[in-house]
């Protein structure tokens, strides 16, 4: 790339990608111009074309005239930096301890909850039903910790809006998708939890990726159905 290019974030499916989602949502809220590249997953090229791009061998990865950035936190980090470059709002909360604490919270979605990954991935375009066989405990525990944090940086951070702290944050770019996971396969949950899914599904950047991701028609086993 030359440095007069426009950043390329490279994604996987909407409908299925969730780091993706998040990486794009970032994007978008940075005010950045940015082109994507999807790379369909689950094809027989799909790995030579992502490790063509990306030695890890994943998407979300952003190509700017300088390099790659091929870690979601990451590309969310810089699209944050760039948006306060440019005099747009930061992307985390102002408050330097509430900041400290949207980028635990963004962290620990990062590094955990992969019991609650396996049980429930993201299918944007799954109808609304409960799972055809019970999630386990460790997934049922995932939910349950995520309930919990939700309340909690509402509770303390969030009232001057719908978001967990209040205004949007990179915060709730990481937890995009498991709004929708909670709300795909029905996950019996507490009024406050249901209240922020409503947030994120009301918000118009969430909407224009999930009118694309519903349309899609690449499939990946059965996930739609799950």
């Amino acid at each position: 790339m030359t440095k007069n290019e426009t950043p390329i974030l490279f994604i996987g499916n909407k409908n299925y990608s969730s780091w993706s989602l998040r990486a794009w949502l970032a994007m978008r809220k940075s005010g950045v111009t940015f082109t994507e590249h999807q790379i369909i997953l689950d094809t027989p090229t799909t790995a030579a074309e992502i490790t063509a791009i990306n030695p890890a061998g994943r998407v979300p990865a952003l190509a700017l005239a300088e390099g790659l950035i091929w870690d979601s936190l990451s590309i969310m980090e810089w699209a944050d930096e760039q948006a306060q470059a440019a005099g747009r709002a930061p992307l985390w909360p102002n408050d330097p301890f509430a900041r400290a604490t949207a980028r635990s919270a963004a962290a620990e979605m990062h590094s955990g909850f992969a019991a609650l990954r396996n049980n429930f991935p993201m299918s944007l375009k799954r109808v609304r039903q409960p799972r055809r066989t019970p999630a386990g405990e460790a997934a049922l525990s995932d939910v349950a910790r995520i309930e919990v944090l939700w309340a909690d940086l509402r509770a303390r951070f969030g009232q001057s809006g719908p978001w967990l702290f209040g205004a949007w944050s990179l915060a709730d770019a990481a937890f995009a998708p498991v709004a929708a996971r909670l709300d795909s396969y029905a996950v019996d949950t507490m009024p406050e939890t249901q209240a922020y899914i409503a947030a994120q599904f009301s918000d118009p950047d969430f909407q224009a990726w999930r009118q694309v991701g519903v349309l899609e028609p690449w499939v990946e086993g059965d996930i739609d159905t799950y």
